[in-house]
């Protein structure tokens, strides 16, 4: 189910061509040869005149046009026509799309292939790279942070959380070196559980570095501001000598307050049960999520 939320459509055009050989085929077992052959025809008229249109304008501004589309925007406009096709699989276009999406690994934004393709008499000859680097890292990415997220839904599956297994699943994340981009694109992922979206946040807040504005931005185009985790820790205290009955704490918290500022609860989660603090816990936030042993504790 995951693989299906973050495959990039270019992986997909080979189905939809299936899909469409599947359609005329049922078409041909129900309907007689000349219906099949206006269909083809017809489809094949509407390729003509997509290339027309295409070939019709200038290479520069079909390149700048192309420059504000995502890669799965690119995708789908490649699937249009044998032109698209050829222009989206450029070098330069995909290039300019991994430059976006990995700025840490500072691909030099003056590339020789970049260039070279721009600088073509005829850009749609240049040698088709980038879109392979892209695919290949896109699919690491992708199964790097499939395997978190298995993991964290099989611990937090029938109990809340633990603070070491959270830790564990953020220095997981930490080592794929994800930039923004990955984290929006497969933790922020609204079919994905809150719990995924907070260690996307922490990761893009304590890692990244990325300003809170610009996370709170991306919460807001994935919809996921709104949504709440439940944290839950105990404190031990001492008096003279002699321990005391643990002291115990709740919050709720939504996605879109641990953005609007560096929440003290985000400093909690990166110490994790030490010194006073003897247990952490974390879950989903559902109405009665708190047991009646912490209702009289504090929520801060």
């Amino acid at each position: 189910m995951f693989y299906e939320t973050t495959q990039l459509p270019v992986f997909h055009v080979a189905e939809r061509g299936y899909l469409r050989k599947s359609v005329l085929d049922r078409n041909a077992q129900k309907s007689p040869p000349s219906l099949l052959f206006k269909v083809i025809w017809e489809n094949k008229e509407k390729q003509q005149h997509m290339d027309n249109i295409y070939s019709s304008l200038p290479s520069d501004i079909l390149f700048n046009i192309l420059s504000f589309l995502s890669a799965r925007d690119t995708c789908v406009v490649g699937s249009c026509s044998k032109f698209s096709r050829a222009l989206c699989d450029t070098d330069s276009i995909w290039f300019s799309l991994a430059i976006q999406r990995w700025p840490s690994l500072n691909l030099p934004a003056n590339s020789q292939i970049q260039h070279d393709c721009y600088s073509a008499a005829d850009p749609l000859l240049c040698f088709k790279g980038w879109k392979k680097f892209y695919i290949t890292r896109h699919s690491e990415v992708a199964a790097g942070a499939c395997a978190v997220v298995e993991f964290v839904e099989k611990c937090s599956a029938s109990a809340p959380l633990e603070a070491r297994d959270y830790l564990k699943a953020l220095g997981d994340v930490r080592s794929l070196h994800l930039d923004f981009k990955d984290v929006e694109l497969l933790l922020f992922n609204p079919k994905l559980n809150v719990l995924l979206h907070l260690l996307g946040l922490h990761y893009c807040i304590d890692a990244l570095q990325v300003p809170l504005n610009h996370v709170a931005e991306a919460l807001q185009r994935c919809e996921i501001g709104e949504r709440q985790v439940l944290v839950k820790w105990w404190r031990g205290l001492w008096m003279h000598g002699f321990c005391l009955r643990d002291e115990s704490h709740y919050r709720f918290i939504s996605m879109a307050d641990l953005a609007a500022e560096k929440h003290p609860v985000l400093g909690l989660l990166s110490r994790g049960a030490i010194y006073e603090v003897l247990r952490i816990q974390i879950s989903v936030a559902f109405p009665h999520s708190v047991p009646w042993t912490c209702q009289t504790a504090r929520t801060c």
